[in-house]
């Protein structure tokens, strides 16, 4: 099991340059929140440590490599009173395979709202079903189940999809999740960690409308990019519920959004994601 810090850690090459820790997965394909983990964590080491990063905006332009580290050139677009704005472009190989641009901002004072609570469900202790029995019972590839016991977070699905049939509703799919690693107290380290686990699973419910499963033999799909708004910094290693909807699918395309919310029910975090969906 890796240590978080180090998944993200960097080696500074210029100025404004960094090359990424080898990605733990073995797959042709790497995972995408290793991307923005590591592009998180460029950005950050460009930017004043009093500011937190807020939103940002990705592209998952071509599959990374897992066999090679990614080098990450970081455009530094402004430094503002209050908030700072950063560019960073994953580089693989001569070419862009990602390419993030994210917020930073000063903490400050206003009026809270949530528009969702928190759904009510049986704490973490209470649920024993993990990603692991998961991709073992609805996803059978030895190779991904491989990487994702050697990815450092844990995962509890809550409802589970068991049945695989066309409909026109569908439930949330909501699940717990955590980093089960050692965790640097770095509060800037916990927000790449929670922008790791928002790409875990997101994706993958765009085919359940359609009784379909993200692994199954006549689907292709993968990550097209993915956007996320930071209300709150949390704790990355302590239980986060993750609450997942389908919004759309059409024209070769799906989209889905997350709603992350503390074990305590406060809203931590928001992320929206569109994926290839082709059969």
């Amino acid at each position: 099991m890796h240590r978080f810090d180090d998944v993200i850690s960097l080696d500074q090459s210029a100025e404004d340059r960094f090359v990424g820790a080898k990605s733990p997965d073995q797959a042709e394909r790497m995972f995408g929140g290793f991307l923005i983990g590591q592009a998180l964590a460029a950005c950050q080491a460009t930017t004043d440590s009093d500011r937190a990063v807020h939103s940002l905006h990705c592209y998952f332009l071509r599959p990374g490599d897992t066999s090679e580290r990614v080098e990450y050139i970081v455009s530094r677009i402004r430094d503002g009173r209050s908030f700072s704005h950063r560019q960073a472009t994953a580089i693989q190989n001569g070419k862009e395979v990602f390419h993030m641009v994210c917020s930073y901002a000063i903490a400050s004072e206003s009026p809270t709202f949530v528009g969702e609570v928190a759904p009510k469900v049986p704490p973490p202790q209470e649920v024993d079903y993990t990603y692991e029995d998961f991709c073992r019972d609805q996803m059978p590839d030895p190779d991904y189940i491989r990487d994702v016991k050697n990815r450092p977070f844990e995962i509890k699905y809550i409802n589970p999809p068991t049945r695989f049939e066309q409909c026109d509703t569908l439930e949330n799919q909501l699940m717990w999740m955590r980093l089960n690693c050692d965790v640097s107290e770095d509060p800037h380290v916990h927000d790449a960690g929670v922008a790791y686990l928002s790409d875990s699973t997101l994706i993958d419910h765009i085919t359940l409308p359609h009784g379909k499963r993200w692994q199954d033999s006549d689907f292709d799909g993968t990550s097209l990019d993915h956007a996320m708004w930071f209300h709150q910094t949390v704790r990355a290693d302590e239980w986060l519920l993750f609450d997942q909807k389908v919004e759309w699918t059409g024209d070769g395309r799906g989209v889905a959004s997350g709603r992350i919310y503390t074990e305590k029910g406060s809203l931590a975090a928001t992320c929206v994601q569109e994926g290839l969906m082709r059969f």
